[in-house]
């Protein structure tokens, strides 16, 4: 068995832009693991917001021993991406190997399309706008936000597409006097969930806070060992597998969250379609999907994952599972 590692570069369609910064191209890495005549791949986006960066996360692959399973893998690297590309490079493998698709060994039905939100970046009222009625048609909108000034961004989304289903992800870019005044506005505007409303290290805050929106944790979940800090706070979480460490721990993380009483979101990362192939299959049946990654992009991976009217598709074998 051996594991390559590559840092590859897609190049975004236009400026990608959240509270916390702005890019125009999604670093990402991939690792391919190669058994005999079999191979498997997947694929990581590290994140500084999570201290990764491309060369930490490439020696923590590098530094694996040559025989691995999905088993050991857990106690060799803990959630995180790096685990991600591992394991879902060890699934690809195993379907390879045994000429069946990832869904028949994971013992899940199988997958269907998902209707998937698609991310407005954000940007001036005016620019968010535009961007909304360009993209009205869609049927659900994933609007950033994170400024104190988040109102009329607000207001000119929904009139620029007022058909769209909303909802918005302030990357923690909120307090909670901020989020408390925007509560009442989200429900006159149609919005159907927040996501991550505070900073991860304040969310006690909504603690006893009225939310007659849904409201989701991303950044305050990773894997079930979130779970336990988010009672009282969350109605939602957003499992993505850059987070969770891989698709094992995602759909272990997915039926704990639905057994504790959460409504489940799958996220992404802006990366290929090699990283959202896996996240179709944690997908299925979620009360919110997003994984419009490849829609960010001006180029993506051969035998890409297929979008349409009835949403993003699960990958064909010729590209992942």
């Amino acid at each position: 068995m051996r594991i390559d590692v590559s840092h590859d570069v897609f190049q975004l369609a236009q400026v990608f832009t959240i509270s916390r910064g702005s890019r125009t191209e999604a670093k990402v890495l991939s690792a391919v693991i190669t058994d005999g005549d079999a191979r498997g791949w997947g694929e990581c986006v590290p994140y500084a917001r999570y201290d990764e960066t491309l060369e930490s996360v490439t020696a923590q692959i590098e530094a694996l021993p040559d025989v691995l399973t999905r088993q050991a893998l857990y106690d060799l690297l803990p959630a995180g991406a790096a685990r991600n590309a591992v394991d879902c490079a060890l699934w690809d493998l195993e379907a390879k190997r045994l000429g069946k698709r990832v869904w028949e060994l994971a013992g899940l039905a199988a997958p269907g399309p998902e209707i998937t939100a698609y991310t407005l970046s954000l940007a001036s009222p005016e620019a968010m706008q535009a961007q909304a009625a360009q993209n009205a048609h869609r049927p659900l909108l994933k609007i950033k936000l994170g400024t104190p000034d988040d109102m009329p961004r607000l207001e000119v989304v929904r009139a620029g597409a007022p058909k769209a289903r909303i909802i918005v992800d302030a990357n923690e870019g909120w307090s909670a006097e901020v989020y408390a005044d925007l509560a009442p506005h989200l429900v006159r505007l149609g919005v159907e969930l927040v996501e991550q409303p505070l900073p991860a290290g304040e969310d006690d805050a909504l603690i006893g806070m009225e939310r007659p929106v849904p409201v989701c944790a991303d950044e305050s979940c990773h894997d079930r060992d979130s779970l336990p800090g988010l009672k009282g706070k969350y109605d939602v979480v957003n499992i993505k597998l850059d987070k969770t460490g891989g698709l094992t721990e995602a759909l272990a993380l997915r039926d704990a969250a639905l057994a504790d009483g959460y409504g489940v979101m799958v996220g992404c990362m802006v990366g290929s379609s090699l990283a959202m192939a896996p996240a179709t299959l944690v997908a299925q049946g979620a009360a919110v999907v997003d994984l419009d990654g490849p829609l960010l992009l001006a180029e993506d991976r051969d035998t890409p994952l297929i979008f349409d009217d009835a949403g993003v598709h699960p990958p064909r074998a010729e590209l992942w599972g």
